[in-house]
């Protein structure tokens, strides 16, 4: 290697005409020849680092998220698979009973009983479990088998309550450069993909759900000073004019009009991502229950 670094320098050398200088300055010219070569390879050294790096984040991110998509295939198995068990009743806080749960979560609920419904979207990626926890940010950063994984799940706000029901059911996704979990939550900024894509399916643990899209829209978080609407906060209306008030808010700031109007006594599900075009921004769907 360092004689044909030697012979490197040498052609490098011979282009200056060295024989036309004297000697001290030959040494000067040949001690920055050899500078210049020791950086050239450093820096060919750090781009070949950078590049397996690279290349290494970029397959490894890549190889979770198939992994990732892998899981969630078998949990869509699972959920088409006979229960184990005939009957699941479990018990609230006081002496209220839950309903049964519906035959097709059982297995499910059985190997993780934080799952508290299915979000599906057809003809789209979404086609996952929704987890609940009384920790808001613990399935951020775990899956369905409470491993820790970068893709998180998808899961409800702990203060949304599905037997109440909630006015509002908000259900947040990470958006996933992949494309999992919300990660194409913001193509419903085109109407057409819209009208494409405007029925979801949202079932809870106890009863099917069937939801179309109302509202589109992109937002951020608030300080907890300002004195605005946040649709992260708007879980349960208690009256129709803090209904219809919402309502308007939410009009006023969507990216286009889907003619779908909702009336107090209407159940609603948010679906929330984060978006990049500005600091703590939000892209959100709203759909309305229509059956």
């Amino acid at each position: 290697m360092r004689s044909v670094a030697k012979e490197s320098l040498k052609k490098q050398a011979a282009r200056y005409h060295l024989e036309e200088y004297d000697e001290e300055m030959q040494k000067a010219i040949l001690l920055q020849l050899k500078k210049r070569a020791r950086r050239r390879k450093l820096i060919t050294v750090l781009c070949t680092a950078l590049a397996i790096g690279s290349l290494g984040y970029f397959a490894g991110y890549y190889y979770l998220a198939d992994r990732s998509s892998s899981q969630f295939a078998s949990l869509s198995d699972l959920k088409g698979k006979d229960p184990v068990t005939t009957r699941f009743q479990v018990n609230m806080t006081g002496e209220q009973e839950r309903p049964d749960i519906l035959d097709e979560y059982k297995n499910l609920y059985n190997k993780n009983k934080s799952i508290i419904g299915w979000l599906k979207i057809d003809d789209t990626i979404i086609d996952y479990p929704v987890m609940q926890s009384p920790d808001a940010e613990y399935y951020l950063t775990h899956n369905f088998n409470q491993e820790n994984d970068r893709n998180g799940s998808i899961f409800m706000d702990p203060a949304c309550d599905v037997l109440k029901p909630s006015t509002n059911l908000i259900l947040y996704g990470h958006h996933m450069r992949s494309g999992n979990m919300f990660g194409d939550l913001d193509l419903y900024e085109s109407k057409e993909y819209m009208e494409k894509h405007a029925e979801i399916r949202f079932d809870t643990l106890y009863e099917k759900g069937r939801w179309q899209v109302m509202y589109v829209f992109r937002d951020s978080l608030k300080q907890d000073t300002e004195i605005t609407f946040k649709y992260y906060q708007f879980i349960d209306a208690n009256s129709a004019e803090e209904f219809d008030s919402n309502m308007k808010a939410m009009s006023e700031m969507s990216l286009y009009d889907t003619g779908v109007k909702a009336t107090y006594g209407d159940q609603l599900l948010t679906l929330s991502t984060c978006d990049s075009r500005e600091e703590n921004g939000r892209f959100v769907v709203v759909a309305k229950r229509i059956h």
